[in-house]
């Protein structure tokens, strides 16, 4: 019968590659190294879960897993934390921070409850921000972080009153980009760029929408149709460097009618 792993086999697996007569490779890596690996594996996690594909997902989350024993072992060695310590630091800040499941708060009863209270026991645990946008990530991807930001100032009504100023600002945005290429200000055209993108995100938080999963499913509708163009084209016996824009764009709609 084939050996079933325990999450303590993987612990010593980790141990034992980092041992001196474990792999070189394991050795040699530190946290900072492991950062691209950690946001990879974070990806592919993400990609399984929006195919629906379990068993992809049983793998990812492994893979993920295994980010998190590494950093611990990494950091065990330095004589930091241990694995041990990740878990019952988590699972006690789970505890402590839902008091109306694991104790006996019974006024906390929508999502928007848990939220206010969750904010509350930070500050108790002395973790009170200077700012209400402290604490969101600068590495944070761009498009996540303005959307976070927005949110942070939504809670105290900095926002838009409806729709038709955020349109209203859009097409200010717009005009402050145009009015920028005709100067040829690449450094000033960069800035208004990033404002008029920064208020599409503002466009879809107003909207309820997250600006990252909007986004996600356009470029998959773009590659899907524009690899239906590359076959068209092929089917012809050509590339699409060979075809005009005319012709790309009549292949463009094509590939749009057979969604």
């Amino acid at each position: 019968m084939e050996k079933k792993y325990t999450f303590n086999d993987l612990v010593e697996i980790m141990e034992k590659l980092r041992s001196p007569d474990g792999c070189p490779w394991d050795r040699k890596q530190t946290h900072s190294s492991l950062i691209p690996y950690l946001i990879e594996e974070t990806y592919e996690v993400i990609d399984a879960i929006r195919k629906e594909n379990d068993e992809e997902l049983k793998e990812e989350l492994g893979d993920l897993l295994l980010q998190v024993i590494f950093h611990s072992q990494i950091a065990k060695e330095r004589g930091a934390f241990s694995i041990d310590e990740v878990i019952d630091s988590i699972a006690k800040k789970l505890v402590h921070r839902h008091p109306h499941v694991f104790g006996e708060r019974s006024d906390i009863k929508s999502p928007e409850d848990v939220i206010r209270e969750w904010d509350k026991l930070k500050e108790k645990e002395g973790k009170k921000k200077k700012s209400l946008l402290d604490g969101i990530p600068e590495s944070m991807p761009a498009l996540e972080r303005a959307y976070k930001l927005q949110k942070r100032a939504e809670k105290v009504g900095f926002d838009w009153k409806d729709f038709k100023g955020i349109k209203e600002k859009i097409a200010e945005e717009l005009e402050e980009v145009e009015e920028e290429l005709r100067k040829n200000d690449r450094k000033k055209l960069e800035e208004e760029v990033g404002d008029l993108l920064f208020m599409v995100v503002n466009l879809a938080r107003f909207l309820g929408i997250h600006p990252e999963v909007a986004l996600m499913k356009a470029n998959e509708k773009f590659e899907k149709r524009f690899r239906k163009m590359e076959e068209a084209a092929a089917e012809e016996g050509k590339n699409l460097e060979e075809l005009d824009i005319e012709e790309m764009e009549k292949l463009w709609e094509r590939a749009k009618r057979e969604e």
